[in-house]
Order: structure tokens, then C-alpha cells, then sequence
């Protein structure tokens, strides 16, 4: 039995039984080599199993003799496999030299790339060095040949070869000439090498970032600057630069590296500068101006000092000659109380009806209009009367030349009426009373004269200087005479203006278009704006992109007292901001980031607390506020501005309106966004929500609320602020009883006798123990009982027992005062 007889043949380390482990060739046959446990057998080659193999037994091919374990089958797939890996080897052995070969050609490759880009730069500079040479070397002949030509004796002249003297101590060599100098110097190596051929062969930062012949070229002073400085070295002197003096402008803070730049010095010497100073600073940090400043002159260059606001410079303050001035139509502003029928007048002058088209018939904003009349143009300004447009009010005055005070003749003087006088006294305006409504019945134009003798306007008819004229929107009565009254108080003021010059205006009014985007309405007061012009308003800019007349026509241009809407702004201006026109879109943004920085400024230190006191009162104070918030949206820029100020009016120490934003144009989807995270509702004056705002408010349960008269809004949010007030306690006393005997009841207490004294004791009222006047206890009744029946209460004269919730404490002569709490809701008035 052999010794893989019933067992499984077990293979070498590193081979399982029965593997191949290796082959070797005899003659043309190739045998396989079998590892087993104990054996290494040899097996021949199918198809070669006659021929002999070196080592083997003459019966090693014989299928009877092969090993245990080893079918031909098995030996057919053994001698494939060993096949396959052979070819698998060969095909290996094949990939790997084409990828030794192709990365051998591309190393090849890249050298010869390199050799010649090296040979191409040291060819670029021997060419540069050998120009640079030639220029110092015609450089110097140049000044040799200037110089003074010294005695013949002494030195040769130049150009001719210096000849020792002759005899047996001149047997030296002939001087050399110039020309050889130079050429001996151009061929000797090591130290002798000129400095530029120092760094032959290599590539320097300049060259890498030129990028070869086609790079940054050196300017002409550039170049006479290198030929000076190689003159003065070949001459033997010292190269110094000479130091440029710079006119260095010094803002309120700079920091150090734009120092730096601004002073064309390097960012370490500054650095080095400012710590030799005694300040620790990088080149990111900022340093204040006068620490700047000492820097500026330790470097040897002039400061000259600037701010932020230096950038509304360019926004000139024209003095106008005499000669250049020509006549302007006036500005007429018509003021008056809500309903006493300012624009009822101002629609019979200009034959419109506008009052028709208003809420509630009244007016809510600035209108611009211009009337012909009689040859003459005027400008007029009508302002709302209500209440909440005192800012309207205010700003119709100052951009105005008379004020037109239009009074109800059977209502007389009211208090818009006297805060319009105001105005216009603050302004120094004139005025021209206008007595309206005199066609009714109950009219009383006297009566008017009278009142306004108490506000110090004195009128024609009262011995003063102030014109009244009789009027009647509604049957054009005395119209006429109220133009003539206009046109003479123009005259006598003598209105002109330059118009051949850059145009200054007021905003009126503005309002953010759905199509046209933000308009303003501007008067024009001096120069002349048009179409195209750059100007400056407030926090914004814009180019006049378009101009619109109060009729709604296109115009080229308007001059002084001319009302425009203006198109073309990025963004809708404060009504009341000025207008300036600029010469470049550059300084119109400038000057507006500057104004909207500032009052960004403004808003935050009027918003913080300066010192740790004010910090921890304002915490207090909202501590016991009760806030509604709220997000306004108004059609134009005046309207949103009087909703605000109005809603700063309401509340009191408890209660108070925050108005979240405030804006012009359509309720979007990022108020509704604001209004969810604060809570706050929405109010639209004049304005709608857009489709998203709209699903967005329904999804979110926001509300919308529209108006288009603001003082329903006033009263609305009102209503809703006196909501967060706390309720009142209210306490009526009904009734005083004095306690007689006290008794002790088994099962509830002690119980007092009373006698009731005064009003009557009721069972559901509150109660005092008095002793001696002093409260001792406040609670409720536990009982109250007349004789032995429970009564809801006792009236005065009769006697009852009481007995205290949770109190016992109670003596004979004691005073129980009763009382009744009712809650009353508060307003805010």
C-alpha cells in the first residue's frame, strides 16, 4: 500500500494537494511536477506520456501507476490552468515592457524639453546681458569723450594705444585700448563676470510670471532709471534712489497695508515703523488717523487729511451771477384742515376732479400739478390735511414760495388749520388765505378773519397785510380773484432761477411701480434735469432713464418750478431727500453708500444703550411693555412714513406699537415671512398682497388687513393695542358689619355674631377685618347665616353670622368691611 493509500494527498507549504508547483522541458516535452504529502512525482505532458523524462521509472506515464487522487480529467484541467497562466504571464510580461519603453520616451521627451527651454532662456539672457553691456559700454566712451583730454604726456590720448617710454626700462607691453578693456572683461569668467550673469541659467520669478518675449514690457522711465543708475556705476559713484515725495491722503482710520501703498513704501517698514513706535500691529490691523499721520511724516511725505463726508464734494454749491438768472413760474402750496375743500379748489382751477377718485374724499398724498393761466404757469402743491400727515405738511412748506390756506367759512379755524400757519411761519413764506364754502348758508367769513387774529394772521380786511379772498369750489365764485391774489404776491417775491446748469430738486413724493419699478416725484428748484442725467437722492441713485408730466406725457427735460416723475432709481427715495445731479455713475454711488452707512450709523447708536445704566433700564422698561408688532405696506413713500409716525403716537407706559418694516409697493412673500416669525399682522394702505403672499398668508394664518383711509388704520390698531392693556380692578364697597360676640361651632369654627352696620353683606362678596382701623385680614366668607337658614345676604339693621375661609383669628369689636372686585376694560385714548 503506498503512502497516499486512503488518505487525501496534502500538499507543501504554499501548495494545496495535488497542485501543480512547477515544469521543466525534456527534449520537446514538457513535464509537471505533482507535490504531495511525502512524494514528488513527475508527470508527463498529456499527449507526451512516450516520451522519456529524465528521473522518472520507465512505467512513470502509465495511468495504473499515476498517483491516488489524480483522475485524467483532473490532469487535463491541471495542464490548462498551468497553460493559461503561462500565456497570462507572457501577456504581463509584454504590457510591462511597452510601459517601461513609452515612459523611457517620455522621460526622453522631457528632458529634450527642458534642455531646450533652458538653452532658450540662457540664449534670451546672453542676448540681454550683451545689449545691457554694449549701452553702459557706449555709455561710458560717451562720457570719456566729454571729458577733458589730459597733457599727451601723461596718458594717451583716447582711442590710441598707450606706448611705454622706449628705452631699457620701457621694455614693458603696450597699454591696452578701451576696446580691448571691454572685450577682456566680456570674456573673463569666475569674480570678473558681470552681476546679471550671475543668475545665467536660471529661471526667475519675474521671467515665470512674464511668460516669455510677449510679457510686461518696461515703461521709458523705467528704462532711463536702469541706464542712470548703470552710468553712475561705471563712474565708480554710489546708486541711490532718489526719494519721491507723495502727497498721502489720511482718512479717519487706514489700515497698514493700504498705508503702505499709499506711500509706495514696503508693508514691513511700516510694520518695522510702528513697533519702533511702540504699537504691535500687523498689515490687516487698522490704526487711527493721527498715529497714521506721525508714520506719514517719519517717512518723509506730506499728509493731507480727509474724511468720509469729503465725498459729497463734488456735489458744488453754484453761486449764480445775476446775469444768468431768468423768471420761474412760483410754487404754490395749498394747506388747510381735513375736508375744508383744498383740493375741491384746487380741481375748479385746474377744470379736473381728482377729489373724486380719493378715499373717503380725502387727500392722502403730495399731488404736483401746473396750471396755465392768463400766459402764466403755475406750480401747485396739494398736502393732505388729516392729521397723521404733519411731515407732509412740513416738507409742502419748505420747497414752496406761497402758501395758499384754504379755510372752511362755516367751520372756521381747527387744528390743522393752526399747524399749517405754523408751517408756513416757520418756512417765512407768505400766505394767502382762502375763505371757501362762503355759497353755504351757515358761512360766516368774519368769523374766520376773527380766529385768525389769534394766531397772529392778520388779513386785508382786518387793517393787515395778509390777502383774503371769498371763495367757492363748488360755483367757481371768486376764483378768479384768488389767481390775481397768486399772481401779484409772485411778483412782488420776484422768482428766478438758473436753468443753464446742473439741476437741484425735492422729492416730493415716491412710490415703488409694479412696472416701472421705484418713481419719484421731484420739483425741480434750480438748473435743469435731463433725460440721461446721473444724480444722487437721499440714500439712492439712479440715471433719468424717463421723465413723466402731472399729465402723464413724456418729457425730455424740466427746468426750475417744473413737477416730473423721475424713472430710473435703484431704489425708492425718502420723500423729502434732495436731488443733485452728478457728472460720473461712480460718484453717485459713492455718495450714496456714504449717506446710507451713515445713517445706518445713526440708527444703531440712537437704538443702543451707551452705558451699562441705560442697558439695564431699557431691560426694565421692557420688562412691563407689552408690544404689538406690526409690518406696513403703503402704495407711496409719504403715506408709509405718516402710518409710522402715527403708530409711534399710540400706546402708553404699558402698552406700545412696534412697527416691525415699513415699506412702498405690493405685500410679498418675505413680509408674510416676517409677520410669521414675530407674530405681527399685516397692514396694506392702498397696496394688495401678490398671489404667492397670499397663499403663503392662508397657509401660515397671517392676517391682511387693507385700508385706504389712514386714520380707519389708526383706529383699528388702536382697538387692537387696548386688547394688551390689563384689565382695571375696580372695588366697590358695599357694606360695613360689627362683630358682637364670637362663638365657637363645632364642625366649623370659630363664627362671628355680627350686626350689620351699614349697606348690606353679601355671601359672594369679598371682606376686610378691621382692628383698630388696621387691616388685619383680606379673604372671603366661608358662611353667612341668618338665624340657622345659609343667606346669600343681610341686609342693613339685621344681625347674621359670618365666618372667615381659613381665618380664625377674630375678636368682639372687630369691623369686617365688604366689598365687591369688578374687571373694566381699559382704551387707549
Amino acid at each position: 500500500m503506498s503512502d497516499t493509500d486512503g488518505k487525501k494527498p496534502l500538499g507543501l507549504k504554499g501548495a494545496r494537494p495535488g497542485q501543480v508547483k512547477q515544469s521543466f522541458s525534456h527534449g520537446r516535452t514538457k513535464n509537471v511536477v505533482v507535490e504531495t504529502k511525502r512524494k514528488r512525482v513527475v508527470v508527463p505532458k498529456p499527449g507526451a506520456a512516450n516520451a522519456p523524462a529524465p528521473n522518472a521509472s520507465p512505467r512513470a506515464g502509465d495511468p495504473s501507476k499515476r498517483p491516488a487522487g489524480i483522475s485524467d480529467a483532473e490532469m487535463d484541467r491541471r495542464m490548462k490552468a498551468l497553460q493559461a497562466a503561462k500565456e497570462q504571464e507572457a501577456a504581463d510580461a509584454e504590457r510591462r515592457a511597452a510601459e517601461e519603453k513609452e515612459q523611457a520616451e517620455r522621460r526622453e521627451r522631457r528632458r529634450a524639453e527642458a534642455e531646450a527651454k533652458e538653452r532658450e532662456e540662457k540664449e534670451r539672457e546672453d542676448a540681454l546681458k550683451a545689449k545691457a553691456e554694449e549701452d553702459a559700454r557706449k555709455l561710458r566712451e560717451a562720457e570719456e569723450a566729454k571729458a577733458p583730454k589730459p597733457s599727451a604726456a601723461a596718458v594717451a590720448a583716447p582711442g590710441e594705444p598707450a606706448v611705454a617710454p622706449s628705452g631699457p626700462r620701457g621694455g614693458g607691453k603696450a597699454a591696452p585700448t578701451p576696446e580691448r578693456r571691454d572685450r577682456d572683461r566680456d570674456n573673463k569668467g569666475g569674480k570678473g563676470r558681470a552681476d546679471d550673469g550671475r543668475r545665467s541659467g536660471k529661471l526667475t520669478l519675474n521671467q515665470a510670471l512674464r511668460g516669455g518675449e510677449g510679457g510686461r514690457q518696461k515703461s521709458m522711465a523705467a528704462m532711463k532709471r536702469k541706464q542712470e543708475r548703470a552710468r553712475q556705476k561705471a563712474m565708480g559713484g554710489s546708486v541711490e534712489r532718489e526719494k519721491v515725495i507723495r502727497d498721502v491722503q489720511l482718512p479717519e482710520a487706514i489700515v497698514v497695508s493700504e498705508l503702505a501703498n499709499r506711500m509706495s513704501e514696503r508693508v514691513a517698514d511700516v510694520v518695522k515703523a510702528l513697533m519702533t513706535n511702540g504699537m504691535m500691529v500687523t498689515q490687516t490691523q487698522t490704526i487711527d488717523a493721527d498715529t497714521a499721520e506721525l508714520i506719514i511724516e517719519e517717512f518723509g511725505h506730506k499728509v493731507v487729511r480727509v474724511s468720509d463726508s469729503d465725498v459729497e464734494d463734488v456735489i458744488a454749491q453754484v453761486e449764480d451771477d445775476d446775469k444768468d438768472l431768468q423768471g420761474r413760474p412760483p410754487v404754490i402750496t395749498v394747506m388747510g384742515h381735513v375736508d375744508h375743500g383744498k383740493t375741491s379748489v384746487l380741481d375748479a382751477i385746474r377744470n379736473a376732479r381728482v377729489v373724486a377718485g380719493e378715499a373717503g374724499g380725502i387727500t392722502q398724498h403730495i399731488g404736483a400739478y401746473q396750471v396755465e393761466q392768463n400766459g402764466q404757469t403755475l406750480t401747485f402743491l396739494d398736502t393732505p390735511g388729516h392729521a397723521a400727515f404733519t411731515s407732509m405738511r412740513a416738507r409742502g412748506a419748505q420747497v414752496t414760495d406761497i402758501v395758499v390756506l384754504v379755510v372752511a367759512a362755516d367751520d372756521a379755524v381747527m387744528p390743522q388749520t393752526i399747524e399749517a400757519i405754523a408751517h408756513a411761519k416757520a418756512a417765512e413764506v407768505p400766505m394767502i388765505v382762502a375763505i371757501n364754502k362762503i355759497d353755504l348758508p351757515a358761512a360766516s367769513p368774519d368769523k374766520v378773519r376773527t380766529d385768525l387774529l389769534q394766531h397772529e394772521v392778520i388779513v386785508e380786511k382786518m387793517s393787515g397785510e395778509v390777502q383774503d379772498v371769498e371763495v367757492s369750489a363748488i360755483s367757481g365764485q371768486g376764483l378768479d380773484e384768488l389767481l390775481e391774489a397768486i399772481a401779484l404776491q409772485s411778483e412782488i417775491l420776484e422768482l428766478k432761477a438758473n436753468p443753464d446748469r446742473a439741476a437741484t430738486g425735492a422729492v416730493i413724493e415716491a412710490q415703488l411701480d409694479v412696472g416701472r419699478g421705484p418713481v419719484a416725484t421731484v420739483l425741480v428748484q434750480t438748473g435743469t434735469l435731463k433725460q440721461g442725467d446721473i444724480f444722487v437722492v437721499g440714500e439712492q441713485w439712479g440715471r433719468v432713464r424717463a421723465m413723466e408730466n402731472d399729465q402723464g406725457k413724456r418729457v425730455k427735460e424740466a427746468g426750475p418750478s417744473v413737477p416730473v416723475e423721475v424713472l430710473g432709481l435703484n431704489g425708492t427715495p425718502e420723500a423729502g431727500d434732495v436731488l443733485n445731479v452728478v457728472d460720473t455713475e461712480a460718484q453717485a454711488r459713492e455718495i450714496a453708500e456714504y449717506r446710507e452707512k451713515a445713517a445706518k450709523d445713526k440708527r444703531a447708536a440712537a437704538g443702543a444703550a451707551t452705558t451699562l445704566e441705560q442697558l439695564m433700564a431699557t431691560a426694565k422698561a421692557d420688562e412691563n411693555v407689552s408690544e404689538m408688532p406690526i409690518v406696513v405696506k403703503a402704495d407711496v413713500q409719504g403715506s408709509a412714513e405718516a402710518i409710522v409716525q402715527a403708530m409711534e403716537k399710540i400706546g402708553n407706559d404699558e402698552v406700545r406699537v412696534r412697527v416691525l418694516h415699513s415699506g412702498v409697493g405690493a405685500i410679498t412673500e418675505s413680509d408674510i415671512g416676517l409677520a410669521e416669525a414675530s407674530g405681527a399682522p399685516v397692514f396694506g394702505f392702498n397696496v394688495r398682497a401678490n398671489a404667492p403672499a397670499r397663499n403663503s398668508a392662508n397657509q401660515k394664518g397671517i392676517e391682511i388687513r387693507y385700508y385706504s383711509v389712514i386714520y380707519d388704520l389708526v383706529d383699528d390698531v388702536k382697538q387692537a393695542a387696548s386688547g394688551l392693556l390689563s384689565a382695571e380692578i375696580k372695588e366697590t364697597f358695599i357694606g360695613y358689619a360689627a362683630i358682637k360676640e364670637v362663638f365657637k361651632v363645632t364642625g366649623v369654627g370659630r363664627v362671628a355674631g355680627c350686626l350689620v352696620t351699614e349697606g348690606v353683606a353679601r355671601r359672594s362678596a369679598g371682606v376686610r377685618l378691621l382692628r383698630d382701623n388696621v387691616v388685619i385680614h383680606e379673604g372671603t366668607l366661608k358662611t353667612l347665616k341668618r338665624f340657622k337658614d345659609e343667606v346669600p345676604e343681610v341686609i342693613s339693621g339685621q344681625e347674621c353670622g359670618m365666618a372667615f375661609e381659613n381665618y380664625e383669628d377674630i375678636r368682639p369689636d372687630d369691623v369686617i368691611e365688604i366689598f365687591t372686585r369688578e374687571e373694566v376694560e381699559r382704551n387707549l385714548t
